[in-house]
């Protein structure tokens, strides 16, 4: 494997580090050039550090570009690895001349980059957003850059995470304070506490923020003093008159630059940073090496590394109130000060050494190239992209989309997915795929064009029962995959009711078209027989949704408590939509008071798409004579399923309340409103309470007695289905895979 890496060559402070070591790191296994675009002490430093660097600056930048290329073309580069913002434009360029894959690594917000430069802002910080879209596959520095650029609708399946790292075992040479005081004209006594922040002076790193704090620290702890080292001499005059202005300018020492940082953070005694936006800066790393107790703004992936109160603190961006409390208990108290040095130092080492780097970084380089090849291969960019009912806050459909990705990315990590969805940034934060709008033609083409797999699924999508619309959608989005050499498939589905006739007609013509359906219940096999649906190959699984795993038990405690749901009294948990005319609320009004006088329970509305149940749950809740309670915050599926997994029964309309109900082994009794309710309640030996608008309550009121008093066999009867159906859903992916790999093999 053979690596490029460009940069601009004038980097300093974090990223300087990042790039160097890791450079030096990933040329002891693999073949590393750097170009940087400038001479000075970047490029001295690489080459002093035995990397094979060269300088390319010509003055004219398209030269810049052709002696780049030629380069590349020379050696056969595998990759080409940009840092900064002429490097990512130079790279953007390279790829669409050579093909080759590039990677970038974003060492910081780009958008806040030049913050105190509005020409450059303008300038070279717009070029590189420009070139940062132009760029297929990303780096962050820490898993809140990731998170920042899939919040920026990057696709988060091309977006990885490097986190800093930096030797724990080489030797570093002692410094004293004496010397340290003596280079930099420090004029402290060598008694001191000493309070030490190492960053360029710039907007972003907030220094006035811990001047603040040095203010107040001072007025009560006389024998502390602030020392910040960094370059930045715009600012500096600045942040000097600031001082002056709190009344300890002589309590601060700025030292400019200090060329060794391990001198510094040898001496202080606690060190600090506080920033507004940073990726994983190395200062802290630096100072968590000599066992420096930290307190630090919590940004960027800081949060991975330090636990807050137990080896550092975290305050928020601005916070100098906090800042200044933490400095104080910290400097009167030498003890805490050595532990949570020593504890940080110990985390440090395990988690962010730069072994641990590199060995991420090759992993990245190997999977690009993976990617890259079977992309040359067939052209394709998706191996499978998916369609269903997908950014409308449903969380049943959340979940069979959510189960559909991790089930296949258990099988293959490698998998690329495109999702059509109402809402593409939520369902990329959400499920960490590709999406674009499902009614954006233009983007639903171009996916499809690039698609290996496309499926439908999973839910009930083939039904005319709300429209013939969103059938006839379903229907022609298949039809185009087909066009477009896609294979094609059915992913779970449950079908029907198909009422029009001319509907079944072309719902049977698309469906024998298809290479494979997967059906979640017995009935709707029928349905397809009676349409004459004989051609694909046809499986009865189970839904996806039955996969999914809920959250950990103290994620359930904090929605539990910040929902105000009791924890001393039993749950029942009660799930209804709105259905025909609603006559049936004063019913359900009355179902949940009789579960608090017979059961001496608490009733628990559990919305299951936002907003709608959330009315109806509001308009049942004012019905009742007794207290109740609604869970009113929208949460994830793995969320939900937690809150349910607390229940001691469900009482369930929409089918998916039922189904996260048996995944958990919470008994239920089902209100069916659709066919496919009273599939599944009889696939789990689940009572049926019959239709909403129909209810006997005297009849549903023994069934619920029933329930109550068999609740632990009925449990028993729930772990012997869900067995069964489990091994079904797993099945929906193993038609799933047949079918990539045979269109591999073709």
């Amino acid at each position: 494997m053979k690596i490029i890496h460009l940069i601009g060559g004038g980097d300093i402070g974090g990223a300087k580090s990042h790039v160097l070591s890791l450079i030096r790191e990933l040329g002891k296994h693999i073949k590393v050039t750097l170009i940087s675009y400038r001479k000075g002490p970047f490029y001295d430093d690489a080459v002093n550090m035995g990397i094979d660097a060269r300088v390319i600056r010509t003055g004219n930048i398209i030269r810049d570009i052709k002696l780049t290329l030629e380069l590349i073309r020379e050696n056969q580069y595998d990759v080409i690895h940009s840092h900064g913002a002429k490097a990512n434009m130079i790279a953007s360029i390279l790829r669409r001349i050579t093909g080759i894959p590039v990677v970038t690594t974003i060492h910081s917000d780009y958008r806040l980059d030049y913050m105190n430069n509005f020409l450059k802002q303008i300038s070279f910080g717009v070029i590189n957003m420009v070139a940062i879209r132009k760029i297929n596959y990303h780096i962050g520095v820490s898993d809140s850059y990731r998170d920042m650029l899939i919040s920026r609708r990057f696709n988060p399946q091309n977006i990885f995470t490097v986190y800093n790292g930096i030797p724990f075992d080489d030797h570093i040479p002692p410094c004293t304070r004496r010397e340290l005081f003596d280079r930099y004209n420090i004029p402290f006594p060598e008694d001191s506490i000493l309070v030490g922040i190492m960053a360029r002076l710039d907007p972003v790193k907030d220094h006035e923020t811990f001047i603040r704090a040095a203010a107040e620290v001072s007025a009560a702890n006389p024998k502390v003093r602030f020392i910040i080292a960094g370059p930045g001499d715009e600012l500096r005059p600045r942040l000097e008159q600031f001082a002056e202005k709190m009344g300890i300018r002589d309590r601060i020492c700025f030292t400019g630059m200090i060329t060794e940082p391990y001198d510094f953070f040898q001496v202080i005694d606690i060190n600090v940073l506080t920033s507004i936006s940073e990726s994983f800066p190395y200062v802290i790393l630096e100072g968590a090496r000599c066992c420096r107790a930290t307190v630090s703004t919590r940004v960027g992936g800081l949060a991975d590394l330090i636990e807050s109160g137990v080896n550092g603190y975290l305050i928020e961006p601005g916070d100098w109130k906090a800042l200044a409390r933490h400095l104080l208990e910290l400097s009167a108290d030498e003890e805490k000060r050595t532990k949570m040095g020593r504890l940080l130092h110990d985390k440090a080492a395990r988690h962010f050494s730069l072994e641990h780097m590199c060995m991420t970084q090759l992993d990245i380089y190997e999977r690009i190239l993976r990617l890259e090849n079977r992309k040359k291969k067939d052209g394709k960019l998706y191996d499978i992209t998916i369609i269903g009912y997908y950014g409308y806050k449903n969380s049943g459909d959340e979940a069979i989309l959510k189960s559909i990705v991790r089930s296949l990315r258990e099988r293959n990590p490698d998998l690329s997915f495109m999702v059509f969805s109402r809402k593409p940034g939520e369902t990329m934060r959400n499920d960490e795929v590709d999406s674009v709008n499902r009614f954006s033609i233009f983007h639903v083409i171009k996916a499809l064009k690039r698609t290996r797999l496309f499926m439908a699924g999973g839910g009930n999508l083939l039904q005319d029962n709300t429209s013939t619309r969103s059938i006839l959608y379903y229907l022609t989005m298949l039809q185009l995959a087909k066009r477009y050499n896609a294979k094609t498939m059915l992913f779970a589905n449950g079908i029907g009711p198909i009422n029009r006739r001319i509907n079944r007609r072309k719902a049977a013509r698309v469906l024998n078209g298809l290479d494979a359906i997967t059906l979640r219940e017995p009935v709707s096999l029928e349905e397809l027989k009676k349409m004459g649906v004989t051609s694909p190959e046809i499986h009865v699984t189970s839904d996806p949704a039955i996969l999914l795993d809920p959250i950990p038990d103290e994620d359930i405690d904090r929605i539990m408590a910040k929902e105000g749901v009791p924890s001393d009294r039993p749950l029942i948990g009660i799930s209804v939509r709105k259905w025909a005319d609603m006559s049936y609320l004063d019913a359900i009004a009355a179902l949940a008071d009789y579960c608090v006088d017979r059961f001496n329970a608490c009733p628990v509305f559990i919305p299951m798409q936002h907003p709608s149940d959330v009315n109806v749950c509001e308009a049942i809740i004012k019905r009742m004579s007794r207290n109740a309670w609604l869970i009113r915050g929208y949460y994830q599926p793995e969320e939900l399923l937690g809150l349910i997994s607390r229940l001691t029964l469900m009482i369930g309309m929409r089918l998916h309340s039922l189904i996260y109900a048996a995944s958990q082994m919470v008994p239920a009794l089902g209100l069916v409103y659709e066919p496919k309710v009273d599939a599944f309640l009889k696939e789990v030996s689940q009572p049926s309470a019959g239709t909403p608008l129909h209810m006997d309550c005297r009849k549903v009121y023994g069934l619920l007695d029933d329930l109550w008093e068999n609740r632990d066999a009925m449990r028993e009867k729930l772990k012997d289905g869900m067995e069964r159906l489990i091994v079904l859903a797993r099945e929906n992916v193993d038609v799933a895979m047949n079918l990539l790999e045979q269109d591999r093999n073709h």
